[in-house]
């Protein structure tokens, strides 16, 4: 079956497209244009994630295209050591030990060491949102990629005045690897990736710099605490692979969760019920976020390499074939969701979508994220109860195979309460 993930019926609205493949020939199918197999049903993607025996992911952050011999030159002397999603075993296990010791996975843990920092920061934002009462506000480009990368700057001790710069660097990763740059762009997106990895060796070797001239106890933050994990040691961590995670925590740990938040505004803004009740009763925000995690992932493909043949739904794929898993579609899948196609916040099911991945490679920030998507949206909803999108605006999103990523979502800041409507005080903790 053809398809074109980046432009047309698919761009703005896959839905249709998941239930045809969903559909037909065992819901696997092979893309020509793409050199990709389609992996489409959720206890197929389910298994795709977690058989790391089947599905390897070394080849999970190259790019979907042929890529120039220009921009391929430079890509080569990107020498990031496999770490997180691209790494399989042995080096993937034991870096996994190392985010588990050193990076807050739990929401109890989470809450504990990140939740003042995240309120602090949708507090700033939201007071700049007030501010502007009356006024158009883009929540895509002042709420939802500010607040996540705000929150990792704070937790890697990246200063603030390199946002802008590490928000065009993970902007084009994502474009390179899972978007169809021209062969300029690609140059330009692939120098930009080289620097960022020596912006990101840079920052670990000052922190190694000042750890060897001063003495008494290591920093607090996360570089600080992954080189204390490693402890000299290279058979733990070598100091690449240190940077290597904070490379990939840098791009997966702020555009997923700013995904995540956009989606759930768009979905909640969309219905004024929704936003009417998110401001009055901010406790059923834990489930609205489920919801919009199964119905609207930002993530909802992601690349997989089978190690072996592998036959799913009577298809056979041969061995060394590069997979999309197909997460949007398996969320999609009637098979373990009633009325699919409906966003509904009150379904029971909501938990069992695959946005967060599955066995080993689950992602390790899915804790946070729903922290900091909790907290935006009761925080938000309590002070702007009377947020409106903009009228006649039409939803466009960003052309990649991967990432689902909102262009725009422009709205209107209005304070007032809505006529029925009724503003409360946002809670401490929402659950995450």
């Amino acid at each position: 079956m053809r398809w074109n993930p980046f432009a047309g019926a698919y761009l703005a609205d896959p839905a249709q497209v998941w239930g045809r493949l969903l559909d037909s020939s065992g819901g696997v199918h092979h893309d020509e244009d793409l050199g990709l197999w389609l992996i489409t049903r959720h206890a197929d993607v389910r298994r795709a994630l977690g058989d790391a025996g089947s599905f390897g992911n070394a080849l999970t952050l190259a790019p979907v295209y042929d890529v120039c011999p220009e921009a391929l030159a430079v890509i080569r002397r990107i020498d990031a050591p496999p770490t997180t999603a691209a790494a399989d075993p042995p080096a993937h296990p034991r870096t996994r030990r190392a985010l588990r010791a050193t990076f807050a996975n739990t929401a109890d843990r989470v809450e504990q060491r990140y939740g003042g920092i995240v309120r602090r920061r949708v507090d700033e934002l939201v007071s700049r949102l007030v501010a502007r009462a009356g006024q158009q506000v883009d929540l895509v480009r002042e709420f939802t990629t500010e607040l996540p990368l705000l929150v990792l700057l704070d937790l890697l001790g990246v200063p603030e005045r390199d946002i802008a710069r590490v928000r065009a660097w993970a902007d084009g990763q994502i474009a390179l690897v899972w978007g169809r740059p021209d062969p300029a762009e690609q140059v330009r997106l692939a120098r930009g990736l080289l620097e960022f990895w020596r912006y990101c060796q840079a920052l670990v070797r000052d922190r190694l710099d000042r750890d060897s001239l001063h003495s008494g106890p290591p920093g607090d933050g996360y570089v600080d605490r992954l080189l204390a994990y490693r402890d000299g040691d290279d058979e733990i961590l070598t100091v690449a692979e240190v940077s290597s995670i904070v490379f990939n925590l840098l791009v997966a740990g702020h555009e997923t969760t700013a995904g995540l938040l956009a989606h759930a505004l768009d979905q909640a803004l969309s219905a004024p019920d929704r936003w009417r009740t998110i401001a009055a009763e901010p406790h059923r925000v834990p489930a609205f976020l489920a919801e919009t995690l199964r119905f609207a992932p930002a993530i909802d493909g992601w690349l997989r390499v089978t190690r072996r043949p592998v036959t799913l739904g009577g298809v056979t794929i041969p061995a060394g074939a590069r997979c999309l898993l197909l997460i949007g579609a398996a969320n999609r899948d009637p098979a373990v969701f009633a009325r699919p196609d409906r966003f509904d916040p009150t379904r029971p099911d909501a938990n069992d979508h695959l946005s967060f991945g599955h066995g080993p490679h689950f992602c390790i920030g899915a804790a946070l994220a729903r922290l900091e998507a909790g907290i935006a949206l009761t925080r938000l909803a309590a002070a702007v109860p009377g947020l409106r999108l903009t009228p006649g605006h039409r939803r466009s999103y960003h052309p990649n195979v991967a990432f689902r990523a909102h262009r725009s979502l422009p709205v209107v800041i209005d304070p007032a309460v809505p006529s029925g409507g009724r503003a409360t005080p946002a809670v401490e903790r929402p659950a995450a």
